[in-house]
């Protein structure tokens, strides 16, 4: 398995996977939407910058 050297799309797919399993098994916590919101901005800007 080849793992992307690129940061943001790495950051996405972080993302996409912990939102699944936050739908998935209903997990909350504090923090847990602003933590969800600057990584996918992260992501976002990595994804932009082409890095």
């Amino acid at each position: 398995m080849k793992i992307t050297k690129n940061l943001g799309f790495l950051l996405l797919a972080i993302w996409l996977i912990l939102y699944g399993l936050i739908s998935l098994l209903s997990l909350s916590f504090a923090g847990l939407g602003i933590i969800m919101a600057i990584l996918a901005i992260a992501a976002g800007v990595f994804i932009l910058l082409g890095r």
